[in-house]
């Protein structure tokens, strides 16, 4: 009797023969992380690759704290805001460890702000009177808003929030690789992509996601010919000295608010919680760097000086801001021009087989998991459908084509 025939290879196990991966994630920040959690949660074989070493302090994505809010004055940040605590939440449970402290979120700045106007009205916030709230914490100008949102806010543990999805990717089965520079990106010989290092390695996977933070004009460019209006810049982490007495006032355990104020300078603080004693409050914003350059000594402009006016201003009975922040740390923005992020297919010769995540403009920490979950289902699948069921519109974050000046204006 002749044997039986052998059944017909499937396309599916053909393309995994092909490919060591089915998802290469390049840069292990909070996005990064992120995004190959998401992938090897829906079975990918997923490589998460980190030009540094894991939990660097280089980039965007370490320290102790990083806020998250509802109230943007952008309409399509919420329901990102609101998908991201769903998962924030989700990971949390599976990991059994808290990253994410709840708190109210205050936002405040000149009663004709359209801005302002517009996150309080997003976030749902109600005004409060700052006499009496927080002890009295803030003495803001006549003319001004107060509205806080009860809920609405919150502290991450940055580092350890990033540990925690690089954790959870382990576990479902993503290898996780630092010390590996990315070097180059190319167009697989059976399709998919060829990811180069440094170090002479290469990786064939059938799609690529791209979320090197600051790197991502210098890695775009080289590889692609894609110029992204991308600027890096050095900002500050700035943690103060609270008044002897007032500590418990400024503590996150006392409800204490992460605020924004939207005076000039804009600036924004989560409550007293890593450092007892000290309390962070920051301006957003920072001078043009170069990520492979920067000035550790003396980085971040005036920084410190604007924040410490601004403390002298509106928390003096509570906040010291003579002598200066007891502690700096360095930190950099990736700014777009209009602040939006970038979160797109590369398109050209890659088409849709290279996603992009970048450009998020020193407020897209909060939303990495809503991020990192649009980008691998943007890989694995050619479409967001968890960003459309959460009413997430992607049409604003898409790559901006540029011609003599990357930095100008958008041309779509």
């Amino acid at each position: 009797m002749a044997a039986p025939a052998e059944a017909p290879e499937t396309a599916a196990a053909a393309a995994g023969r092909r490919f060591d991966y089915d998802v290469i994630v390049v840069g292990a920040g909070i996005m990064g992380s992120c995004a190959a959690h998401e992938a090897a949660s829906r079975g990918a074989r997923a490589l998460l690759l980190e030009r540094f070493d894991l939990l660097h302090h280089l980039g965007s994505s370490h320290g102790e704290s990083r806020t998250i809010r509802d109230a943007y004055p952008k309409a399509q940040y919420p329901p990102m805001v609101r998908l991201a605590r769903r998962l924030w939440a989700d990971a949390e449970a599976e990991s059994g460890y808290r990253v994410l402290t709840p708190a109210p979120q205050l936002s405040m700045g000149p009663r004709d702000s359209a801005a302002l106007a517009a996150a309080v009205g997003n976030a749902g916030a109600e005004e409060v009177d700052l006499a009496r709230r927080w002890g009295g914490a803030f003495r803001v100008p006549d003319g001004w808003l107060a509205a806080a949102s009860e809920h609405g806010g919150g502290v991450i543990n940055a580092t350890k929030a990033v540990a925690m999805f690089q954790a959870l990717a382990v576990k479902k089965g993503a290898v996780v690789r630092d010390n590996a520079e990315v070097v180059g990106i190319e167009k697989g010989p059976e399709g998919g992509v060829v990811v180069r290092t440094s170090a002479g390695e290469e990786f064939r996977g059938a799609k690529c996601v791209v979320t090197v933070g600051a790197w991502a004009s210098k890695l775009l460019r080289s590889v692609a010919g894609v110029e992204l209006p991308i600027q890096p810049l050095h900002t500050m982490v700035l943690y103060w000295r609270i008044k002897p007495g007032r500590e418990l006032e400024l503590a996150a355990g006392s409800g204490f608010p992460t605020f924004s104020s939207y005076g000039d300078p804009h600036v924004y603080s989560t409550p007293s919680l890593e450092l007892p004693g000290l309390i962070k409050i920051n301006y957003d914003g920072g001078p043009p760097c170069d990520p492979d350059s920067r000035d550790w000594a003396c980085g971040g402009g005036d920084v410190a000086e604007r924040v410490a006016r601004w403390i002298e201003e509106f928390m003096p009975d509570h906040v010291e801001a003579a002598g200066g922040p007891v502690i700096r740390q360095s930190c950099m923005y990736s700014m777009t021009p209009d602040k939006d992020f970038v979160i797109d297919f590369l398109g050209g010769e890659f088409g849709e087989d290279v996603v992009v995540g970048a450009g998020f403009s020193g407020h897209g920490f909060k939303m990495g998991p809503s991020v990192g979950r649009i980008l691998a289902e943007m890989a694995i699948d050619g479409k967001a459908s968890t960003a459309a069921e959460a009413g997430v519109e992607l049409g604003h974050f898409r790559i901006k084509r540029f011609e003599d000046n990357p930095m100008g204006n958008a041309k779509d």
